[in-house]
Protein backbone atom coordinates (compact mmCIF):
# COMPACT_ATOMS: atom_id res chain seq x y z
CA UNK A 1 0.00 0.00 0.00
CA UNK A 2 1.38 3.37 -0.98
CA UNK A 3 0.80 5.83 1.84
CA UNK A 4 1.01 9.55 2.24
CA UNK A 5 2.16 9.45 5.84
CA UNK A 6 2.97 5.80 6.31
CA UNK A 7 4.83 2.87 4.90
CA UNK A 8 3.88 -0.80 5.36
CA UNK A 9 4.40 -2.25 8.85
CA UNK A 10 6.00 0.81 10.52
CA UNK A 11 4.36 4.15 9.82
CA UNK A 12 6.22 7.43 9.57
CA UNK A 13 3.81 8.62 12.25
CA UNK A 14 5.24 6.15 14.75
CA UNK A 15 8.80 6.84 13.65
CA UNK A 16 8.23 10.57 14.19
CA UNK A 17 6.53 9.93 17.52
CA UNK A 18 9.30 7.67 18.82
CA UNK A 19 11.93 10.15 17.66
CA UNK A 20 10.19 13.03 19.45
CA UNK A 21 9.95 10.97 22.64
CA UNK A 22 13.64 10.06 22.36
CA UNK A 23 14.64 13.70 21.87
CA UNK A 24 12.52 14.72 24.85
CA UNK A 25 14.20 12.07 26.98
CA UNK A 26 17.70 13.11 25.90
CA UNK A 27 16.88 16.76 26.54
CA UNK A 28 15.64 15.95 30.01
CA UNK A 29 18.77 13.94 30.80
CA UNK A 30 21.11 16.64 29.48
CA UNK A 31 19.37 19.54 31.21
CA UNK A 32 21.30 21.14 34.08
CA UNK A 33 20.45 19.48 37.34
CA UNK A 34 18.66 21.56 39.93
CA UNK A 35 20.17 22.11 43.36
CA UNK A 36 18.46 19.88 45.86
CA UNK A 37 17.05 21.72 48.83
CA UNK A 38 18.15 20.54 52.27
CA UNK A 39 15.93 17.87 53.67
CA UNK A 40 13.26 19.15 56.00
CA UNK A 41 12.31 15.72 57.21
CA UNK A 42 9.04 15.76 55.31
CA UNK A 43 8.13 13.13 52.76
CA UNK A 44 8.22 14.48 49.20
CA UNK A 45 4.95 14.40 47.35
CA UNK A 46 4.51 11.70 44.70
CA UNK A 47 2.68 12.52 41.45
CA UNK A 48 -0.66 10.79 41.46
CA UNK A 49 -1.78 8.70 38.48
CA UNK A 50 -4.52 10.33 36.39
CA UNK A 51 -7.02 7.62 37.26
CA UNK A 52 -6.40 8.11 40.97
CA UNK A 53 -7.08 11.83 41.17
CA UNK A 54 -10.46 11.91 39.51
CA UNK A 55 -13.87 10.55 40.15
CA UNK A 56 -15.56 7.70 38.37
CA UNK A 57 -16.39 8.46 34.75
CA UNK A 58 -13.64 11.02 34.16
CA UNK A 59 -10.63 8.68 34.12
CA UNK A 60 -10.64 8.48 30.34
CA UNK A 61 -10.59 12.27 29.97
CA UNK A 62 -7.65 12.56 32.37
CA UNK A 63 -5.73 9.78 30.61
CA UNK A 64 -6.40 11.42 27.23
CA UNK A 65 -5.06 14.77 28.45
CA UNK A 66 -2.04 13.22 30.13
CA UNK A 67 -1.19 11.08 27.11
CA UNK A 68 -1.56 14.02 24.72
CA UNK A 69 0.84 16.01 26.87
CA UNK A 70 3.39 13.21 26.86
CA UNK A 71 3.13 12.42 23.15
CA UNK A 72 3.13 16.05 22.06
CA UNK A 73 1.98 17.56 18.80
CA UNK A 74 3.20 14.57 16.78
CA UNK A 75 0.10 12.69 17.90
CA UNK A 76 -3.60 13.50 17.74
CA UNK A 77 -5.18 11.68 20.67
CA UNK A 78 -8.84 11.64 19.64
CA UNK A 79 -10.30 9.58 22.45
CA UNK A 80 -9.80 7.10 25.27
CA UNK A 81 -12.17 4.35 26.43
CA UNK A 82 -11.85 1.35 28.68
CA UNK A 83 -10.81 -1.87 26.98
CA UNK A 84 -12.07 -5.39 27.81
CA UNK A 85 -8.81 -5.93 29.73
CA UNK A 86 -8.80 -4.62 33.29
CA UNK A 87 -6.41 -1.71 33.75
CA UNK A 88 -5.83 -1.25 30.02
CA UNK A 89 -7.35 1.59 28.02
CA UNK A 90 -8.02 1.83 24.29
CA UNK A 91 -6.63 5.00 22.71
CA UNK A 92 -7.47 6.36 19.28
CA UNK A 93 -4.44 8.22 17.94
CA UNK A 94 -5.24 9.62 14.53
CA UNK A 95 -6.89 6.69 12.78
CA UNK A 96 -5.02 4.03 14.69
CA UNK A 97 -5.87 2.09 17.83
CA UNK A 98 -3.25 1.62 20.54
CA UNK A 99 -3.47 0.85 24.25
CA UNK A 100 -2.12 2.32 27.47
CA UNK A 101 -2.23 1.71 31.21
CA UNK A 102 -4.00 3.88 33.78
CA UNK A 103 -0.77 5.76 34.52
CA UNK A 104 0.03 6.37 30.83
CA UNK A 105 3.44 4.86 31.47
CA UNK A 106 3.29 2.39 28.62
CA UNK A 107 2.04 2.31 25.03
CA UNK A 108 0.95 -1.01 23.57
CA UNK A 109 0.73 -1.34 19.79
CA UNK A 110 -0.83 -4.51 18.41
CA UNK A 111 -4.03 -6.52 18.13
CA UNK A 112 -6.23 -7.45 21.06
CA UNK A 113 -7.60 -10.94 20.43
CA UNK A 114 -10.46 -12.52 22.39
CA UNK A 115 -9.34 -16.11 22.85
CA UNK A 116 -12.78 -17.65 23.40
CA UNK A 117 -14.25 -16.30 20.17
CA UNK A 118 -11.08 -15.71 18.18
CA UNK A 119 -12.30 -12.19 17.42
CA UNK A 120 -9.75 -9.51 16.65
CA UNK A 121 -11.22 -6.77 18.84
CA UNK A 122 -8.73 -4.17 17.62
CA UNK A 123 -9.63 -4.82 14.00
CA UNK A 124 -13.35 -4.61 14.76
CA UNK A 125 -12.93 -1.28 16.56
CA UNK A 126 -10.68 0.04 13.81
CA UNK A 127 -13.31 -0.84 11.22
CA UNK A 128 -16.06 0.89 13.20
CA UNK A 129 -14.02 4.05 13.68
CA UNK A 130 -13.11 4.24 9.99
CA UNK A 131 -16.60 3.55 8.69
CA UNK A 132 -18.01 6.04 6.16
CA UNK A 133 -21.45 6.77 4.71
CA UNK A 134 -21.64 5.18 1.27
CA UNK A 135 -24.29 7.75 0.31
CA UNK A 136 -21.70 10.52 0.80
CA UNK A 137 -19.65 9.28 -2.14
CA UNK A 138 -20.13 11.13 -5.41
CA UNK A 139 -20.29 8.55 -8.25
CA UNK A 140 -20.04 11.29 -10.89
CA UNK A 141 -16.48 12.01 -9.68
CA UNK A 142 -15.31 8.45 -10.31
CA UNK A 143 -14.49 6.22 -13.26
CA UNK A 144 -17.44 3.84 -13.50
CA UNK A 145 -16.88 0.24 -14.56
CA UNK A 146 -20.05 -1.88 -14.82
CA UNK A 147 -19.61 -5.61 -15.30
CA UNK A 148 -22.36 -8.16 -15.75
CA UNK A 149 -25.50 -7.03 -13.97
CA UNK A 150 -23.49 -4.53 -11.88
CA UNK A 151 -25.44 -5.48 -8.75
CA UNK A 152 -22.50 -5.44 -6.36
CA UNK A 153 -20.67 -2.18 -5.67
CA UNK A 154 -17.12 -1.26 -4.76
CA UNK A 155 -15.30 2.08 -4.50
CA UNK A 156 -11.53 2.42 -4.84
CA UNK A 157 -9.29 5.43 -4.19
CA UNK A 158 -6.26 4.97 -6.43
CA UNK A 159 -3.13 6.73 -7.68
CA UNK A 160 -2.07 5.94 -11.28
CA UNK A 161 1.59 5.63 -10.23
CA UNK A 162 0.83 3.35 -7.30
CA UNK A 163 2.31 -0.11 -7.83
CA UNK A 164 -0.11 -1.70 -5.39
CA UNK A 165 -3.00 -0.06 -7.26
CA UNK A 166 -1.79 -1.64 -10.49
CA UNK A 167 -1.55 -5.02 -8.79
CA UNK A 168 -5.08 -4.64 -7.44
CA UNK A 169 -6.49 -3.45 -10.78
CA UNK A 170 -5.11 -6.52 -12.55
CA UNK A 171 -6.43 -8.84 -9.84
CA UNK A 172 -10.00 -7.46 -9.77
CA UNK A 173 -10.47 -8.03 -13.49
CA UNK A 174 -11.83 -11.42 -12.42
CA UNK A 175 -14.73 -9.82 -10.50
CA UNK A 176 -18.11 -10.02 -12.22
CA UNK A 177 -21.62 -8.66 -11.65
CA UNK A 178 -20.15 -5.60 -10.02
CA UNK A 179 -19.95 -1.83 -10.41
CA UNK A 180 -16.53 -0.42 -9.54
CA UNK A 181 -16.12 3.30 -8.86
CA UNK A 182 -12.48 4.41 -9.10
CA UNK A 183 -11.69 7.79 -7.57
CA UNK A 184 -8.49 9.14 -9.09
CA UNK A 185 -6.50 10.35 -6.08
CA UNK A 186 -2.95 11.41 -6.97
CA UNK A 187 -0.82 11.46 -3.84
CA UNK A 188 2.61 10.22 -4.85
CA UNK A 189 4.03 12.85 -7.18
CA UNK A 190 3.20 15.71 -9.56
CA UNK A 191 3.30 13.14 -12.37
CA UNK A 192 0.47 11.28 -10.66
CA UNK A 193 -1.66 14.40 -10.98
CA UNK A 194 -0.74 14.82 -14.65
CA UNK A 195 -1.59 11.19 -15.45
CA UNK A 196 -4.85 11.43 -13.50
CA UNK A 197 -5.89 14.48 -15.52
CA UNK A 198 -4.89 12.88 -18.82
CA UNK A 199 -6.89 9.77 -17.98
CA UNK A 200 -9.97 11.75 -16.94
CA UNK A 201 -9.75 14.01 -20.00
CA UNK A 202 -9.38 11.09 -22.44
CA UNK A 203 -12.16 10.32 -24.94
CA UNK A 204 -12.72 7.04 -23.04
CA UNK A 205 -11.45 7.59 -19.47
CA UNK A 206 -12.11 4.04 -18.30
CA UNK A 207 -10.22 2.58 -21.26
CA UNK A 208 -7.34 5.00 -20.68
CA UNK A 209 -7.25 3.88 -17.04
CA UNK A 210 -7.18 0.18 -17.91
CA UNK A 211 -4.64 0.73 -20.68
CA UNK A 212 -2.24 2.34 -18.22
CA UNK A 213 -2.89 0.22 -15.13
CA UNK A 214 -3.04 -3.15 -16.89
CA UNK A 215 -1.16 -2.76 -20.19
CA UNK A 216 1.35 -0.03 -19.23
CA UNK A 217 0.20 2.15 -22.12
CA UNK A 218 0.88 5.70 -20.95
CA UNK A 219 -2.02 8.17 -21.18
CA UNK A 220 -1.59 10.93 -23.73
CA UNK A 221 -3.50 13.98 -24.82
CA UNK A 222 -4.84 17.00 -23.02
CA UNK A 223 -4.99 17.42 -19.28
CA UNK A 224 -6.71 20.79 -19.09
CA UNK A 225 -10.35 19.67 -18.96
CA UNK A 226 -12.46 20.07 -15.82
CA UNK A 227 -11.68 17.19 -13.47
CA UNK A 228 -12.92 16.07 -10.03
CA UNK A 229 -9.41 15.32 -8.82
CA UNK A 230 -9.24 18.11 -6.23
CA UNK A 231 -12.65 17.05 -4.91
CA UNK A 232 -11.42 13.46 -4.69
CA UNK A 233 -8.35 14.57 -2.75
CA UNK A 234 -10.53 16.57 -0.36
CA UNK A 235 -12.85 13.60 0.06
CA UNK A 236 -9.87 11.33 0.74
CA UNK A 237 -8.74 13.72 3.46
CA UNK A 238 -12.24 13.79 4.97
CA UNK A 239 -12.30 9.99 5.03
CA UNK A 240 -8.74 9.85 6.41
CA UNK A 241 -7.54 7.97 3.36
CA UNK A 242 -3.78 8.16 3.88
CA UNK A 243 -2.73 5.72 1.20
CA UNK A 244 -3.67 4.00 -2.02
CA UNK A 245 -5.33 1.79 -2.85
CA UNK A 246 -8.14 2.07 -0.32
CA UNK A 247 -11.33 0.10 -0.92
CA UNK A 248 -14.80 0.99 0.41
CA UNK A 249 -17.89 -1.19 0.56
CA UNK A 250 -21.57 -0.25 0.69
CA UNK A 251 -21.74 -0.82 4.45
CA UNK A 252 -19.10 1.89 4.91
CA UNK A 253 -16.24 -0.43 5.83
CA UNK A 254 -12.86 -0.21 4.18
CA UNK A 255 -9.87 -2.35 3.28
CA UNK A 256 -6.56 -0.49 2.94
CA UNK A 257 -4.02 -1.83 0.50
CA UNK A 258 -4.03 -4.32 -2.37
CA UNK A 259 -6.52 -6.77 -0.93
CA UNK A 260 -6.76 -10.35 -2.14
CA UNK A 261 -9.65 -10.99 -4.53
CA UNK A 262 -10.80 -13.81 -2.24
CA UNK A 263 -11.11 -11.33 0.64
CA UNK A 264 -13.00 -8.87 -1.55
CA UNK A 265 -15.39 -11.63 -2.68
CA UNK A 266 -15.87 -12.72 0.91
CA UNK A 267 -16.74 -9.18 1.99
CA UNK A 268 -19.10 -8.62 -0.96
CA UNK A 269 -20.88 -11.87 -0.11
CA UNK A 270 -21.79 -10.51 3.33
CA UNK A 271 -23.53 -7.49 1.76
CA UNK A 272 -26.11 -9.42 -0.26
Amino acid sequence: MNKIFATPYISNFWCTLLLSLFIAQVSAQSAPSKTTAPSTGTTPSVPTAPSAIIGSGSAERAIKADLQKKLGSAANVKGVITSPVAGIYEVQVGNEIIYTDANTKYLIQGNLIEIASGKNLTEIRQSDLNRIRWADLAPSNALKDVRGNGSRQLAIFADPNCGYCKRLEKAIQSLDNITIYTYLTPILSPDSAVKSKQIWCAADPLKAWHDWMIKDVSPTGKSDCTTPIEKNQALAKTYSVTGTPTLFFTDGTRIPGAAQVSDIEKKLATLK
